[in-house]
């Protein structure tokens, strides 16, 4: 069975070395900046509030990134969703990525029933080589551009980039929502049905957080929009709806 594969020791083994490389990455960098305060006398107590907050906040986050391996290891296993998603994944590139996959490679879906070796290793080199681009422009070009458009802001108007960045995400969710209308060609309502929970939920988290005594469950708003996604699929399965 594929999943077996998927889930097999190799794998786990093959995950788990950019992973322990990461976590030791971070590590030597916290001990580096922890000794960097030190040495300029910052004081002991705002230095273990800053590194409590900090955690707080990292946890937060990490739950959505627990969803999406929990949402892709049905199709791809464990190891390699909870890789990528450990330091440069997130789940609407993983999903959207692997389903473009599995589809171009002629599967109806992207599942587990139907996945073969060839697929999965097409999957694999497409959400991983594919994220490189924008890590190596990062180490190569990302200090001089900011430099540029740092100058750029200052000497004019940037209107025209707001407006870009504007257009450019409303293009993506478009991609999105679009992606499950066409669904519906299939009889597949699911898609749908999860997309109005989450953007419910996320207006009622939005609105409670202008309130006072909400302000912190703005930090948790996405998370818990993605759980009622998530649960109003499985209901929606269990009732029979496509």
């Amino acid at each position: 069975m594929f999943l077996e594969q998927a889930n097999s020791g190799i794998m786990y083994l093959i995950a788990a070395v950019p992973v322990i490389f990461v976590l030791i990455m971070s590590t030597v960098f916290m001990v580096k900046a922890w000794r960097e305060g030190v040495r300029a006398n910052i004081d002991l107590e705002k230095m273990k509030k800053t590194v409590l907050s900090s955690a707080a906040f990292t946890v937060v986050p990490s739950i959505g990134i627990l969803i999406g391996v929990i949402a892709l290891s049905g199709s791809l296993g464990i190891p390699i969703p909870g890789m990528r998603m450990t330091f440069v994944g997130a789940i609407h590139y993983e999903t959207m990525a692997a389903d473009v996959v599995a589809r171009a490679s002629g599967l109806p879906s992207l599942s587990a029933e139907f996945m073969t070796a060839d697929i999965f290793v097409s999957i694999i080199a497409v959400t991983t080589l594919g994220i490189l681009g924008g890590v190596l422009f990062c180490i190569i070009g990302l200090k001089k551009y900011q430099g540029k458009l740092l100058n750029s802001v200052n000497k004019k108007n940037n209107n025209w980039g707001r407006i870009m960045f504007t257009a450019m995400f409303i293009g993506m969710v478009s991609a999105f929502i679009g992606s499950s209308f066409a669904d519906l060609r299939h009889g597949s309502f699911t898609s749908l049905i999860v997309i109005g929970v989450s953007a419910l939920t996320m207006a009622i988290f939005t609105g409670l957080s202008k309130l006072q005594h909400f302000k912190w469950i703005e930090s948790f708003s996405l998370s818990l929009a993605m759980f009622a996604g998530m649960g109003a699929a499985i209901v929606a399965n269990l009732l029979g709806v496509q």
